[in-house]
């Protein structure tokens, strides 16, 4: 009898299981757990020959599955260390539900054509893929394609892949968002005859297992996909490309805890192939690589076709206008009349959901609160309904306020996307207006029919959140108006002003992509902020330098690192005990600081407590040792959970 590792895709670690003959690590085998069978994998890690072999079960079927590739395998291995998660948790992301249960008709995706049409460039798009193309075949290179917004990055790297097509090597392409895929397959399918496999949430669960087969038989040439998409069984991947790289989108905030674009970094560098990172606002963290020169950069400085960026307008929203409140400024409606008469589309940009974020009464100052999370709760008033985005609890709107039971003085406080439509519909009653957010579209095919309606120029004004911000080219929207451009520098967040930058500096990209001039507003309440300046005068460069500065003197990453450490319980007082006893029990480490613990700004989520620490270490200090070490002395009772999050990107 051999003895092999068998892991399952469970937050557990591998088992010890006799076999007669020896099996390959990555083969899908039945084996005994407890009182059923379960389905794992052979693993490549060393058995535990202390066991007796009379306790040792006996695989009961190796079973006709394309056995995971060896690349895949040490994927798997090396984020489960990085993140410090469970190893049965990571391989759960690489399989699907039901792996025994076969497609009856196998599915196979036809090859894309690289040359089924050709692409006229500029001189910048052409010197940009000559450097591309020329790092196929070299090994594992990284390269950030840098361009601003509408300067063609797509089609500059869509050349990349069509030299990978022709030496016949799988590429897998990283997309932030599902929104994005739709007008991504368009351009994909004209530039090469054909779609690819698609990879994300909203597949329903044939699709998923017929994708999984093809990626796993050599049959899907080309994989578009959210971060998942990282851990399909590729046989030999020959390129990587991450499109928006930057987004924040790309950090998975549940589950295993990880930032696909570092672990697509990694995995190329397990297939030694090229990774392309295309951004027209790369990260902080990225823009210093390259500064440093492990990354390549190549720059796409202008618009194609020499289309312009839109003239900027800012607006000092201090500055109020006497009459009724209007969340819309005199001149951006000025500019949307003009736009409505010129025949052109407009864009209204608000990072908020709903009608108002909070409803307050005028009588005793209560603020309607979610009893479940300690957050505001939001109004819908398509719904009739009030709700907290964060646990989906909802409640009929009240006619009295719950606290002094007076009636007829619970407001609105503060504008959404279904406010701003409101106003923009009293505005200008002739205008066809849309609003687009996650409430009003529920699937991929919504959003595709609400494309098809914006080129067709059905639509006058759309009104929406960072769903419309990026990625999307229309030809005829020649205005965009920001209408709260500080709203995402609360909360104190690391990242607050590198995403805010980031996503106005996208939202505004939007406007006169089509050699048709356009203009951006953003109304502000801080126009001295240096975002706001920066974005006005389109100077990347001095935000950049500002921020990565007040980065590199507090030690903050990417010049130092940090984990957050988060303790979660029903119970407020026993919560709270671990966390400090955490505290306590951090070990004394020059240069490494361990902070709180602090209740969470989100405190309470999902009726459960939270209590957050924050290590902060240097650059290259060993951070996972450290914290396996640490977390060990400290006994956690069951009812209260104690979560890693290594790189964290939010701080809720």
């Amino acid at each position: 009898m051999q003895r092999l590792t068998v892991l399952m895709p469970a937050p557990l670690g591998c088992y010890d299981y006799a076999a007669e003959t020896d099996i390959a690590p990555g083969t899908f085998v039945r084996v005994p757990f407890g009182r059923k069978e379960n389905v794992g994998v052979v693993w490549d890690q060393a058995p535990d020959n202390t066991i007796p072999d009379t306790k040792v079960k006996s695989v009961t079927t190796v079973l006709d599955i394309p056995p995971l590739p060896s690349e895949t395998i040490r994927f798997v291995n090396w984020v489960a260390g990085y993140t410090l998660s469970p190893l049965g948790m990571v391989l759960k992301m690489a399989l699907i539900p039901d792996m025994e249960k076969e497609s009856k008709h196998s599915l196979s995706f036809a090859h894309p054509i690289p040359d089924f049409q050709t692409v006229a460039f500029s001189d910048a798009q052409t010197a940009a893929v000559r450097k591309l193309i020329g790092k196929m075949g070299q090994g594992f290179t990284v390269s950030l394609l840098d361009g601003v917004t509408g300067s063609g990055k797509t089609e500059v790297y869509f050349e990349m892949m069509a030299s990978a097509l022709r030496a016949q090597t799988p590429v897998l392409v990283l997309l932030p968002e599902i929104t994005l895929t739709t007008a991504w397959l368009e351009r994909f399918e004209k530039r090469f005859g054909v779609r690819p496999a698609v990879w994300h949430s909203s597949l329903t669960p044939k699709q998923r297992r017929d994708t999984w087969q093809a990626v796993a038989a050599g049959q899907a040439p080309v994989v578009v996909g959210a971060r998942s998409a990282l851990f399909l069984p590729y046989q030999k991947l020959g390129l990587i490309i991450v499109d928006e790289e930057h987004d924040a989108s790309f950090k998975q905030e549940d589950g295993v805890l990880y930032q696909a674009r570092d672990m697509a970094i990694v995995r190329a560098k397990i297939a030694n192939c090229p990774i392309v990172l295309a951004s027209a606002t790369p990260s902080v963290e990225t823009y210093c690589n390259v500064a440093a020169g492990r990354y390549d950069h190549i720059l796409l400085p202008e618009r194609f076709s020499g289309a312009v960026f839109p003239d900027i307008h800012i607006v000092d929203m201090r500055r109020k206008e006497k009459g009724k409140i209007s969340f819309i400024s005199p001149l951006l409606r000025d500019l949307l009349a003009a736009r409505l008469a010129a025949k052109e589309q407009s864009l209204l940009f608000i990072n908020r959901r709903g009608y108002a974020p909070l409803i307050l009464c005028r009588a005793c100052g209560e603020r309607i609160q979610c009893p479940h999370c300690s957050a505001w709760l939001v109004e819908h008033r398509h719904q009739k309904c009030l709700q907290c985005h964060h646990c989906g609890y909802t409640r009929p709107v009240p006619t009295v306020c719950p606290a002094c039971q007076e009636e007829g003085t619970l407001i609105a406080c503060g504008p959404g996307v279904e406010r701003i439509e409101e106003e923009v519909r009293l505005l200008f009653p002739e205008a066809v207006c849309a609003a687009v957010t996650s409430d009003t579209l529920a699937d991929v095919r919504q959003f595709e029919t609400l494309l098809e309606r914006i080129a067709a120029h059905e639509i006058d004004i759309l009104i929406g959140t960072q769903m419309l911000a990026k990625g999307h080219n229309f030809p005829d929207l020649t205005l965009v108006g920001v209408i709260d451009a500080d709203m995402g520098l609360a909360g104190g967040d690391l990242r607050a002003s590198e995403r805010t930058f980031q996503l106005l500096h996208q939202v505004m990209g939007r406007a006169g992509r089509d050699r048709k001039k356009g203009e951006a507003v953003l109304q502000s309440y801080c126009p001295e902020n240096l975002i706001i300046q920066a974005l006005q005068a389109n100077d990347r460069h001095r935000f950049m330098d500002e921020e990565i500065a007040s980065r590199e003197v507090l030690g903050m990453p990417p010049f130092g690192r940090l984990a957050a450490v988060i303790v979660s319980g029903r119970d407020q007082n026993q919560t709270y005990r671990i966390a400090a006893d955490l505290a306590k029990k951090a070990p004394y480490i020059p240069n490494v600081s361990v902070l709180g613990p602090v209740a969470a700004p989100l405190a309470v989520l999902r009726g459960r407590y939270r209590f957050r620490l924050l290590v902060k270490t240097p650059r290259d200090f060993k951070l996972q040792n450290m914290l396996m070490s640490w977390l060990s002395r400290v006994p956690v009772p069951a009812g209260v959970d104690v979560r890693l999050d290594i790189d964290p990107y939010s701080f809720f």
